[in-house]
Formats: structure tokens, C-alpha cells, sequence
């Protein structure tokens, strides 16, 4: 129930504007979001990549109505790239796009516009030696997503896809991308969805993140697991030496501040863990749905709010 609320707040203009405004704010975000600008965004990935993990970086924004918008947005990731690049950190660090942040939801030709922003970012990661993962959002955008990654897939087929598991198509989505060469992230789901096309109930999510899983590592595919969850990463362990998966062949994905320490422990053990790290100054939306997501993060806001002087 709290999650629901939390996520039905994530949309709310009026509580944006009074978290906003809050004086702690800021330095609460700071534990979960690089900073504003891509000089912080680099800060924090060669931080990141010194601790031996690896990183997708998020421009934050999205649902943008604006074709002007939906241009900045995609200048920002080709400059984002350019810095990586300049910094000789693409080696271990790719993009997250979130594909209503460049486009997708403008009326008339929005999928024709995201399609093209995000085959210019494409270009650019390929041309800086890394690669881009389409980021998944509500599931009205479900298939439109899945359509302009097969199309951005024939010219860059490292492309990423995300995909789910709360979301009841998600199984058989993961049997129709778990083919060789298809990086395939898998999360519990963020967003707020009807109980006609998303299961509702927290052990639902986890029993399909689990048999979700099991199709993504007995495929031929790259699974990306992003779960903080300590079971969780518990079973996919287990899978993974079920179905013979040697480290490199899959990999952790965790969000920037969530559970650091269980982030270095893993890397410590010789997996693969990539940070999300997201930047920029629309990080409400982002924020309400992580604490969303674990009330761990919702008692941390909660607990530096009644503790700050």
C-alpha cells in the first residue's frame, strides 16, 4: 500500500513542489544521485569504476511533450558520451535511455522522433567503444520500446533492453530477447500498473523475477539482474551455477546509493556489478519511485529530514 502511494505521489505536481523546496532535500538526493551537471556524472563513475565496478549512467527526465526538449535531451547524452570517452572510461560505463525522454510520447510522429534521438546516442556510444540499454517505463510503452530496439538493434546489436517482472507478458518477453548477443536487464518494475496487466502482490513479482531469470540464464543471452534483494541474489547465484554461467557472462545491476557495501562484496566475489547512476536536476520522479521500490530508502529520507540541524 505505501509502495502505491509513494508511486501515485512520483506524478503529483503540488508534493513535487514542496520536496522541492524542502532545505534538506538536496543533500538526501546527493546519496542516490550524482549531481546535476556531467561533470558530476563522470566524478562519480571514475569513483565507481576505481572500485572495480562497472556503470550505466541516466539522465534523468522523461515524458517530455516538447520536440525541443527531446533534442536537448539527446545533445546531452552525446555530450555525456564525448566526456566519458575524453576521460577513457568507456570501457566499463554505457548509457540508460529513457525513450519518452527523447521523444517517444510527442503526439503525431513521437516514436519516429525517439527512434532517430536514440539511433544519433547509439551512434555515439558505438563510436566512443561503449553501448546504450533502453531504459523500460510503464507498460503503455512496452511495445513501442520493444520496437524501436529491434530497429536500433540492426545497426547496434548490443543495444540493451530492460524488461519487467511485475508485468505478466514478461516471461514470454524474456523467451523471445534470451537469444546470443542480447543484453537483457531484468527489474522487479517502478511504475504503477493496474492489476489487469501487472501482478500486485510483492511474492507475485518475486516468484516471475525468479522463473524470468531462469529463461534469461538458460538462454544464450547477456542477463543484466538488477535486484537489491538479498534472496533474490541468493537464487541467482544458485542459478547461475545451475546453468553453468562463469562470472562475465551475466552480470549484478544496482541503483547508485542502494546497498553499496553488498555492491562491493559481489564485485570482491568476481561478478560482474554495474551501478545505475543516475544525474541531472529532475530527480523527483526518479526518487519517489525508488523509495517506492525499498522502504529501506524511504526510512533513510524520512530518518535525515527529523535529523537535520
Amino acid at each position: 500500500m505505501l509502495g502505491r502511494v509513494l508511486l501515485g505521489a512520483s506524478r503529483s505536481q503540488r508534493l513535487r513542489s514542496v520536496v522541492e523546496k524542502a532545505p534538506v532535500s538536496r543533500g538526501v538526493v546527493a546519496r542516490f544521485i550524482a549531481g546535476d551537471t556531467t561533470a558530476d556524472a563522470v566524478r562519480v563513475t571514475r569513483e565507481l569504476i576505481n572500485a572495480n565496478l562497472t556503470v550505466t549512467i541516466d539522465h534523468l527526465g522523461e515524458d517530455t511533450l516538447d520536440r525541443a526538449q527531446a533534442d536537448a535531451v539527446t545533445t546531452e547524452y552525446l555530450g555525456l558520451l564525448a566526456a566519458l570517452k575524453d576521460h577513457g572510461l568507456t570501457d566499463r560505463a554505457e548509457v540508460s535511455v529513457k525513450l519518452t525522454a527523447v521523444g517517444q510520447a510527442l503526439p503525431g510522429h513521437g516514436e519516429k522522433i525517439a527512434l532517430e534521438n536514440a539511433r544519433q546516442i547509439c551512434q555515439a556510444a558505438a563510436d566512443a567503444g561503449t553501448t546504450v540499454t533502453l531504459d523500460m517505463e510503464d507498460h503503455t510503452t512496452t511495445d513501442s520500446t520493444l520496437s524501436i530496439l529491434q530497429d536500433l538493434r540492426e545497426d547496434f546489436p548490443s543495444t540493451g533492453a530492460v524488461l519487467q517482472a511485475y508485468l505478466y507478458r514478461t516471461e514470454e518477453d524474456c523467451r523471445a530477447l534470451a537469444s546470443a548477443g542480447s543484453r537483457v536487464r531484468l527489474c522487479k518494475g517502478a511504475y504503477n500498473e493496474p492489476a489487469s496487466v501487472a501482478y500486485q502482490d510483492t511474492r507475485d513479482v518475486d516468484r516471475s523475477f525468479v522463473r524470468c531469470m531462469k529463461i534469461l540464464l538458460a538462454g544464450e543471452g547477456y542477463p543484466m539482474l538488477a535486484t537489491h534483494d538479498p534472496r533474490l541474489i541468493e537464487i541467482a547465484g544458485s542459478l547461475a551455477a545451475r546453468f553453468r554461467r562463469e562470472p562475465g557472462t551475466y552480470e549484478y545491476q544496482m541503483l547508485y546509493g542502494s546497498r553499496p557495501t553488498e555492491q562491493l562484496r559481489l564485485a570482491q566475489a568476481g561478478e560482474t556489478v554495474r551501478v545505475y547512476v543516475p544525474y541531472g536536476d529532475d530527480w523527483y520522479g526518479y526518487m519517489m519511485r525508488r523509495m517506492a521500490e525499498r522502504p529501506a530508502n524511504l526510512q533513510f529520507f524520512l530518518r535525515a529530514i527529523a535529523t537535520k540541524k
